[in-house]
């Protein structure tokens, strides 16, 4: 399985109804929102790629009511939760979870907008190359793909937190840990995609922000 594994934290997990819950999630998801109000068009339909518990998509597709989300993981406990949490709240604009793997073809041939919160760096980089991928051929001129989730960046010091961060998630797999943002940036670039903003968020995070080429 490739895409992004749940990185379930001390106190997290299981919760009723086959609901999973990430502590992070209630962390960042506001901070998230207020950079996706002023990036997000006002109508069509955003895939949310990698998205884990899904309480990501039910909080934002709450937010736009307006707007379609389309949540999808490689992982089927993820796709159970999110199945799950989305009965619960009941959306008309939150679509049933898809799969989608980033490194395979993907089930979607055109998003509005395209979301990826926590999977660049809990995944192998040829993930990363297929999102980026994905975007490229999904998304109109102008459209949006939203990265969010530390990075490394050359000529600003890391965070101790994220350096410990990064040491723990390659122990567990060498193919995972932080990527330099510049990578991510050139990578995107090959796909039509340009950094249109880069925004400092909470806990030494970065939002990212890359429009499709005209």
């Amino acid at each position: 399985m490739t895409g992004r594994p749940e990185p379930w934290e001390a106190g997290s997990g299981p919760v009723a109804g086959g609901k999973r819950h990430a502590p992070a999630t209630g962390r960042n998801r506001d901070a998230i929102l207020a950079i996706l109000r002023g990036a997000l068009p006002s109508s069509g339909l955003v895939l949310e790629v990698a998205s884990g518990s899904g309480e990501h998509a039910v909080h934002f597709a709450a937010a736009f009511p307006g707007l379609d989300w389309q949540p999808s993981d490689p992982d089927p406990a993820a796709l159970a939760s999110i199945a799950a949490w989305r009965e619960e709240a009941g959306l008309a604009n939150l679509h049933p979870p898809i799969r989608l793997d980033a490194e395979a073809p993907w089930p979607v041939e055109r998003a509005d907008a395209i979301l990826c919160i926590n999977m660049v760096h809990i995944s192998p980089w040829a993930a990363t190359l297929g999102l980026l991928r994905g975007a490229g051929a999904c998304l109109p001129p102008g459209g949006l793909l939203y990265l969010y989730g530390p990075y490394l960046r050359d000529g600003v010091a890391t965070a101790p937190s994220n350096l410990a961060f990064d040491a723990s998630l390659r122990a567990r797999d060498p193919q995972w840990g932080l990527r330099r943002m510049e990578d991510v940036i050139a990578a995107a670039d090959a796909q039509g995609l340009r950094l249109d903003r880069l925004a400092e968020m909470p806990a030494n995070n970065l939002s990212l922000l890359f429009r499709r080429r005209d």
